[in-house]
């Protein structure tokens, strides 16, 4: 089985590019969810990161404030290292875990950070959801409702739109329609089905 790498910069598409590969019963495994559920109260991971940053990134119920802690690690890029030490190992393992349990021809494995965190050899191929950053910035501003300025700031921590499309086997240009994008994950879907019978 295929391990599809989707990846992309922030407000690119990648969750409208993975819900476009449901229909066809393709698996998603996203980073992110799993991130999440990986800092849930009674979760390990909530350990590390108390010793790490202190009780001010958590509510007094114990529950991790989120906001906070994104403020910290923006404005410090130790501690943005130190965070990403703790999570993505974590991650990687229980993304792997949930991979292993699949039956289909290929999974997508929804990755925010591959290539910032050097795993492309974690997955078969990557694919890559590109759009100008003039259309990144107006997606985010609608969807978390964050500055221009805090919203460069993260597409800036993030590596390169050239730097990233040079790892791509494959590309999604998300600046299309509906339509076409539909169209792209369809052609792409056929492809992987067929690489998929040929590995075999």
């Amino acid at each position: 089985m295929l391990k599809i790498g989707l990846t992309g910069g922030i407000g690119s598409g990648k969750s409208t590019i993975a819900a476009l590969f449901t229909r066809y019963s393709i698996p998603i495994i996203d980073a992110d969810i799993i991130a999440h559920q990986l800092v849930k109260p009674g979760q390990p991971a909530l350990v590390p990161l108390k010793q790490v940053f202190g009780q001010e990134i958590f509510n007094k119920d114990g529950s991790l404030n989120r906001d906070q802690l994104r403020e910290v690690i923006f404005s410090d890029k130790e501690k943005k290292t130190q965070l990403e030490a703790i999570l993505h190992p974590l991650i990687f393992q229980q993304m792997q875990s949930e991979f292993d349990k699949q039956t289909s021809p290929y999974s997508i494995l929804c990755i925010p950070l591959l290539i910032e965190t050097k795993m492309m050899s974690f997955v078969d191929r990557i694919l890559v959801v590109d759009c100008p950053v003039e259309t990144q910035i107006a997606r985010v501003k609608q969807r978390d409702l964050l500055s221009t300025e805090r919203i460069l700031s993260i597409i800036s921590s993030q590596v390169s739109r050239k730097t990233r499309l040079s790892y791509a086997d494959d590309t999604i240009d998300n600046s299309n329609s509906p339509t076409q994008l539909a169209e792209q994950v369809k052609k792409l879907h056929n492809k992987y089905f067929l690489l998929n019978s040929v590995t075999i």
